[in-house]
């Protein structure tokens, strides 16, 4: 349960819910569902109306001292930071370990965590239930949210950042899916069930899309998701090993038309949400994604916010059409579309989710025009996912690993660099990592990521006073030099 001092910092949206639970009220039955309906009705009469900006009361935060391996990240303009003030690069992969049985979910241990420390990555997003926090109304799990803090503490131990993301998919276990809680249902709307129509039963599932609108047309079930979150920010506030909160996957409402969804319900709960975890803990960075389906664009409502992450998903020409087939165009151009919304919101820019099945004709091909695309937007990533018994994954349940996809993934890049130090496309060619030194560079510690499995790093320098170290164990490779003007380091 929340400590009392955590509910007096938002005694508006408890009374909210201690309001409706004094009434007796729930959103079963056809009170709910008439809700749903005159907010649908109510979205199509205001779809015309602007949306203003919104503006959070993030307070000061109070962090207390880093792991030594694991600084403070913070948002500096378009980019992550970390204490030093070097601009950090966050690759790595997702996990569904921890999520409802009713989805596909593999373990991931310690040998995990170290192929992907070996291989150079230094982050995971770590898909959470909501279900699973809050199985029972106003109750909340203690012991799954011991089982978030012992995978957090497993990859840290590793070197590697964690995302916490609250996951959502068809909305709820319940239904077929994953995310909210069993009792986050509405009651005598039918749940398709169509085996013909494979995945899309779920999605188009009655029951599925009205619980999913009636939470984002209601301040009901949003009370409950605001106290979850506080719950999860208020154990993991004063750990630098949690990169930032993932507030809700990939958010849709259909059949609430986008642009109206976009500005008056998703951008504004986003809001909200970040409001009720800083009230616990202002430390760390709010990451907010575009709507399901943005291929087609996110109405973006501007969102004045300390530490604010963009995170759409990237899967143009994989599962999104076109589908691929060598031309790189329809990628690049989303790749550039999320990375303007990104400079309107305003925030860093972070890839939550991409990738393609191995099987999937020139699938090679797309995944180095994908993080080609990404290098240029200078956006970190997050491949789903790191196990499954599928083609998308880099292991499947049982350990092989899938050596090829891993390979065009683990590459040289630049995961932490100080001011005049740039590698704006990060692109590389036969092996070689070519970093650009400005007159800016006053000699500090440029963090190199190299996979250990690829050869000893060669490094070679203009600039002067040159200097390297190399552990093969972390795949990081720390290189500085003499602050001598425009110069160049190579390597190999």
């Amino acid at each position: 349960m929340l400590s009392d001092a955590l509910r007096c910092d938002h005694a508006d949206v408890n009374r909210v819910v201690r309001r409706r639970r004094r009434r007796g009220e729930t959103a079963r039955g056809p009170r709910g569902a008439l809700a749903v309906l005159f907010s649908v009705v109510a979205s199509l009469l205001w779809f015309e109306m602007p949306a203003n900006a919104l503006t959070t009361s993030v307070g000061a935060a109070h962090r207390p001292a880093a792991r030594w391996d694991l600084p403070w990240l913070s948002v500096r303009g378009r980019h992550m930071v970390d204490e030093a003030g070097r601009t950090v690069l966050l690759r790595g992969f997702n996990t569904s370990t921890l999520l409802e049985p009713s989805v596909s979910r593999a373990p991931l241990d310690l040998e995990d965590a170290a192929i992907m420390e070996g291989n150079g990555f230094d982050v995971v997003r770590l898909a959470l239930s909501w279900g699973r926090l809050e199985p029972q109304r106003g109750h909340w799990d203690q012991g799954y949210l011991r089982a978030i803090a012992d995978k957090v503490q497993l990859l840290n131990s590793h070197h590697l950042y964690v995302v916490l993301d609250m996951h959502f998919l068809d909305w709820s276990s319940q239904l077929g899916g994953s995310g909210a809680p069993d009792w986050a249902t509405l009651g005598g709307v039918p749940n398709l069930h169509l085996p013909a129509l494979g995945d899309w039963q779920r999605h188009l599932s009655p029951a599925v899309n009205a619980a999913t609108t009636y939470f984002w047309v209601s301040p009901d079930w949003q009370a409950d998701f605001m106290q979850t979150w506080q719950l999860l920010a208020q154990r993991f506030s004063g750990d630098s090993g949690v990169a930032g909160y993932d507030l809700y996957n990939e958010p849709h409402a259909l059949p609430l038309p986008p642009i109206r969804f976009e500005r008056d319900f998703m951008w504004p709960l986003y809001a909200r949400t970040i409001d009720a975890i800083a009230a616990v803990d202002a430390n760390h960075m709010f990451i907010v994604e575009g709507q399901l389906l943005s291929d087609f664009g996110t109405t973006i409502v501007p969102l004045r916010a300390p530490n604010l992450v963009y995170s759409p998903h990237e899967y143009t020409g994989s599962l999104v059409p076109p589908t691929f087939d060598g031309n790189a165009e329809p990628l690049d151009s989303h790749v550039r579309q999320v990375s303007s919304e990104a400079s309107r919101v305003p925030g860093a820019l972070w890839i939550g989710e991409w990738g393609m099945g191995a099987t999937q004709a020139q699938s090679d091909t797309w995944i180095d025009d994908a993080l080609h695309a990404f290098d240029d937007a200078g956006a970190g990533w997050a491949w789903w996912q790191w196990r499954e018994d599928s083609a998308w994954g880099i292991r499947d349940s049982a350990g092989r690993t899938n050596a090829n996809t891993l390979s065009h993934l683990a590459r040289p890049y630049m995961a932490a660099a100080p001011a005049g130090v740039s590698a704006s496309t990060t692109k590389v060619s036969g092996g070689a990592l070519t970093l650009t030194v400005d007159r800016s560079y006053r000699g500090a510690e440029i963090e190199i990521a190299y996979p250990a499995a690829q050869r000893t790093p060669q490094v070679s320098s203009s600039c002067g006073g040159e200097s390297s170290r190399w552990d093969p164990t972390t795949a990081r490779l720390v290189v500085a030099a003499e602050a001598m003007g425009i110069c160049s380091i190579t390597v190999i």
